[in-house]
């Protein structure tokens, strides 16, 4: 199985990279995440920009399989889709993946069961209408006023219910590439065509609906083509590494799966960021005094 990163470089330095509590522990997260990773799958691969390619390849000196460019396209989107890269990246790949969040650790390799799945993602979270967090209905205001129809897989799963699927994509794959290659591409599309512009020019700060283009529009397809006779995707069914939000938050748990993910406010945790920087100094010095060492050279987001 390949191992996928992302790094769309805009929307970090423009505002994401303030996610850390210090610019030194997104550059140690990165060396962990990819060195703990390729121990199980040495197929690496980096989707990013040239400025991604510049920090992470040439100055830090991560080495991947296989390094890709091709965020280059989204030079002239709003950055606010922090999420775009990672659509692109699933959509760029031709064999059975994981995509991991620069902030995912394997300190074990994911379980057969999950590798082995059509498609699979993290957790599932799932939401109800009104709730604070996914706001579709938002999205469905924006493109309702302009007289533009979102795609049916969305149409379909948002009629006559209460309560709509979401995956959590800290890792996202499987074997179903053709699948997640649709999702991703129809995701994409929503927000660069220029036939949708309109739309979404009436929802001004995008960052609140990365999660609904990624995470609740992920579930909505595998659901919807899970049950349509004639889709060339049927009976696809979305595995999760956790069965529930509970075990993927239990620390036990987790340990037993040998994962971590440095979800939300913990990247801002002061302890947490004490020790990546303790078990980078431990396990690859060398790279720490790198991290540092491109610190004192220029500026990174605080």
């Amino acid at each position: 199985m390949r191992a996928v990163w992302s790094f769309w470089s805009r929307p970090f330095y423009t505002y994401y990279g303030q996610i850390w509590a210090k610019p030194l522990h997104h550059l140690l997260a990165w060396g962990l995440s990819v060195n703990t990773a390729s121990r199980y799958y040495p197929d690496t691969v980096l989707v990013t920009d040239r400025a991604g390619k510049k920090l992470l390849v040439d100055q830090l000196g991560l080495h991947f399989a296989q390094v890709s460019t091709d965020l280059e396209r989204l030079s002239g989107v709003d950055p606010g889709w922090w999420a775009l890269g990672k659509l692109v990246a699933y959509g760029l790949q031709d064999r059975p993946f994981v995509h991991l969040d620069t902030d995912v650790f394997l300190w074990k390799p994911l379980p057969r069961h999950v590798t082995e799945s059509r498609v699979f993602a993290q957790y599932p979270e799932g939401f109800y209408e009104n709730g604070p967090y996914y706001r579709p209905q938002d999205i469905e205001w924006a493109f309702a006023e302009e007289g533009l129809t979102l795609p049916p897989e969305w149409v379909s799963i948002r009629a006559a219910r209460s309560h709509f699927p979401a995956a959590n994509c800290g890792i996202l794959g499987g074997t179903d590439v053709a699948f997640l290659r649709y999702y991703a591409e129809t995701a994409v599309d929503l927000v660069t065509n220029k036939e949708y512009a309109a739309a979404w020019q009436r929802l001004p700060d995008k960052r609140a609906y990365n999660i609904v283009l990624e995470q609740f529009f992920f579930s909505a397809c595998a659901e919807y083509h899970r049950l349509q006779p004639a889709s060339p995707f049927r009976g696809v069914q979305v595995e999760h590494l956790f069965s529930c939000w509970e075990h993927a938050f239990d620390p036990n748990y987790a340990a037993r799966v040998g994962f971590t993910h440095l979800v939300a406010g913990a990247k801002t945790h002061p302890a947490l960021g004490k020790r990546i920087e303790q078990r980078a100094q431990r396990e690859d010095p060398a790279f720490y005094r790198r991290c540092e060492l491109l610190l004192t050279q220029s500026a990174l987001p605080a």
